[in-house]
């Protein structure tokens, strides 16, 4: 038997995202939330490493509801936004 649960709705995914010069991303997701979510402290952690370098950040996309940058680093869009705070205005 699978234990894969079915018809669990998924959150938000994201559709849009700009990247900031203090490792933070602004992200637009489909349910029309506008959320920043602080990447900074996930380059204290050994796969996100590369994220230090600030042309690498800056490299960041979408692909698959979600933030991806190369070298496969990606970041679950769940975590982005229940980690995120809802954007006040820029």
């Amino acid at each position: 038997m699978n234990d894969i649960t079915v018809g669990c709705p998924l959150g938000p995914r994201v559709l849009a995202v700009t990247p900031t010069e203090d490792y933070k991303l602004f992200l637009t997701f489909t349910n029309g939330e506008r959320r920043i979510f602080d990447a900074e402290p996930l380059i204290k952690i050994t796969a996100f490493r590369p994220l230090a370098d600030k042309t690498f950040f800056q490299s960041v996309r979408v692909a698959y509801g979600t933030v991806l940058w190369p070298r496969g680093i990606d970041y679950c869009p769940d975590t982005l936004y229940n980690e995120s705070a809802p954007e006040t205005g820029r």
